[in-house]
């Protein structure tokens, strides 16, 4: 069916057969091959799958943006774009959208570091916050306050003794440092009892 409409077309096919350059592209895009004429539906389905999953896919309307860019060209600098990377390269950064989308790329790296650099900041000072409210640090700090209103009620009875203080003021200061140091006293008991049980 395709034979008898394509036939005629194809007899009168003035394109060379053989394009001599030397293109970094793969073959099967920069030459045409003789069992490979250059229409859409008469490619071979092993090489155009094998291009297909190597490119993006490219909608019509950005196809016919860059189609106005090359259509200007002549022979010659289609060849050159070929065999030449960097002129294939200055050639893509001359196209507004792919110099907007290079733009954006390039936004949306800096910004990704910056969010990077934000995450791990975060999680450095989450870990801090746990590894200071785990339960083991819990229970060092109540000890460490258990002790101090302890040394803090000594203290107050070595006053009391050298008579650096009077029997009444004593009374009320020593009975809220012994209360408060009970009260951590079975707190500290209480947690550590639940840590093992």
């Amino acid at each position: 069916m395709f034979n008898k409409f394509w036939g005629s077309q194809q007899q009168g096919d003035p394109r060379p057969q053989e394009i001599t350059t030397n293109s970094w592209y793969p073959p099967s895009v920069s030459t045409p091959s003789p069992s490979q004429p250059g229409t859409p539906n008469s490619i071979n389905s092993n090489a155009y799958s094998q291009r297909v999953g190597d490119r993006p896919q490219v909608s019509p309307a950005e196809a016919a943006g860059i189609i106005v860019y090359l259509k200007d060209k002549s022979v010659d600098e289609l060849r050159k774009l070929l065999s030449d990377r960097e002129a294939y390269q200055q050639f893509l950064l001359s196209i507004d959208p792919v110099r907007t989308q290079n733009n954006c790329m390039i936004i949306r790296t800096s910004e990704l570091a910056s969010a990077q650099e934000r995450l791990n900041a975060l999680t450095k000072r989450k870990a801090e916050i746990l590894k200071s409210y785990s339960p083991g640090s819990l229970l060092h700090k109540l000890q460490e306050s258990m002790n101090k209103t302890d040394e803090e009620s000594e203290t107050l009875h070595q006053q009391l003794l050298g008579k650096e203080i009077e029997l009444a003021t004593f009374v009320q200061k020593y009975k809220k440092l012994r209360v408060d140091y009970h009260k951590r006293a079975l707190t500290h008991l209480a947690a550590s009892t639940s840590l093992v049980g």
